[in-house]
């Protein structure tokens, strides 16, 4: 049986927590150190199912991969060699594709199965294909994808979408592309940008980080460095809701203010108001948790988009937030259209909310949320359910944690010493 929370809830989050490494961030950087021509040592780095997954597949190609702390990670690429990708490895873990443009860039062909992951919606890889020929690459699709470039060339790419794992494939083929690559259209999450300065870091020249169009002056030699992955601002979002749901008190520790704008515009929106004092965040007990209706009273709208604008992977956790503040709001999940479908779990638990379509739900709070017995479907439905149970009154039990694991950090020792009532249990 796979592993299961019991979570006594109605009881306030208070104490101060730091967030980890962003998982998004670990992913590609680790698929980039392939580019390294010696060791890379990586800090801040989450210890997590996903990470562990892709060091998983590097050592399955013959990479040193060292744990020399907590969190901190020594990766030496030097014996890795040009084979298949374990199809086993990669159906467990969707940045599987993160590693086709390092190897891609590295051997002249990558043999790669498709990628696993969340089911959270249809999730294209043709960005990744589209943009790697147009750096000269020939792609064969069938029930693997196999990819071959003689030399990798840099050229004018505008992405069809701006894909996040779309773009850091385009960014680590094009430091590698003999000449220039402009890239447009392309994404600028915080954890895209952790993987540009880390390519800077290892001696690649690029301009535009933060913006949607990359230059990038490829061809030249990519060294080992050090480099300190950055906060998770996606983890942020989950401990802002934490301690609104359940009324609780939370310093965050470590926070990049830049990340946080959209996510905190998002929660002012709910009544949540967090004070920002440089690299600290303070979510105070007694939050208004009154949802700002639009000028002239309409019914406001909560929606997600490319970077920007409010995070995705924070959505399901603003459902959440918003079955317990005051008034009407609209939830429009535009990016994946399964994401919502875990909202009929929060109905049983005793929320108001109308699923309208795919995207879209009507939430009128508050509503006094009891516990239940419910599963976890995705990384972030999980640990919206995880909030939904911790402000709940009674019990509640959910099953498939090990979703949640893949993208939170010991989350049940972390709440634990924040107060939470929460066992783990195997089996």
């Amino acid at each position: 049986m796979p592993p299961r929370f019991v979570v006594t809830g109605g009881r306030p989050l208070n104490g101060t927590v730091r967030p980890a490494g962003n998982k998004n961030a670990a992913l590609p950087i680790l698929a980039a150190t392939l580019l390294a021509e010696g060791p890379v040592d990586l800090a801040n780095v989450p210890r997590i199912r996903d990470v562990e997954m892709m060091i998983a597949l590097l050592e399955h190609l013959g990479a040193r991969v060292e744990w020399t702390g907590p969190n901190e990670v020594r990766v030496d690429t030097a014996a890795a060699v040009a084979k298949p990708l374990d199809p086993e490895l990669c159906a467990r873990i969707r940045a599987s594709i993160l590693l086709a443009a390092p190897l891609l860039a590295r051997f002249g062909q990558v043999v790669l199965p498709p990628p696993g992951g969340d089911v959270i919606g249809r999730r294209r890889v043709d960005t990744h294909f589209l943009a790697l020929e147009a750096l000269g690459a020939s792609v064969m699709v069938g029930d693997r994808y196999e990819i071959e470039a003689r030399k990798l060339k840099g050229a004018d790419v505008f992405l069809d979408e701006p894909s996040v794992t779309g773009t850091e494939n385009a960014l680590m083929a094009a430091v590698k592309a003999e000449g220039t690559t402009v890239l447009r259209n392309a994404a600028a999450e915080p954890h895209v940008q952790d993987l540009a300065r880390m390519l800077v870091a290892m001696g690649a020249e690029i301009e535009g980080i933060g913006s949607n169009t990359y230059l990038i002056r490829g061809g030249r030699p990519l060294k080992g460095t050090r480099f300190e992955i950055g906060p998770d601002h996606i983890e942020i979002g989950s401990f802002i809701g934490l301690a609104a749901v359940t009324n609780g008190q939370l310093t965050i520790e470590g926070v990049r203010g830049d990340d946080l704008r959209a996510t905190l515009i998002g929660f002012d929106r709910l009544g949540i108001r967090p004070r920002l004092e440089g690299n600290r965040l303070t979510i105070d007990r007694d939050q208004e948790r009154r949802i700002r209706a639009d000028l002239g009273g309409h019914v406001p709208k909560l929606e997600d988009g490319p970077w920007p604008a409010f995070p995705a992977d924070t959505m399901s956790i603003a459902v959440v937030a918003a079955t317990q503040c005051t008034g009407m709001v609209l939830i429009f999940e535009k990016m994946f259209e399964s994401r919502l479908y875990f909202v009929d779990k929060l109905i049983g638990m005793g929320a108001r909310i109308v699923l309208c379509d795919p995207h879209r739900a009507v939430i009128a709070g508050p509503s006094p949320l009891r516990g239940g017995t419910v599963e976890s479907p995705d990384i972030r439905a999980g640990m919206a359910m995880l909030l939904a149970a911790l402000a709940a009154e009674g019990q509640s039990t959910i099953h498939n944690v090990g979703q949640i694991e893949r993208g939170y950090e010991r989350i049940d020792t972390r709440l634990r010493e924040l107060g939470a009532v929460i066992e783990r249990f195997d089996g």
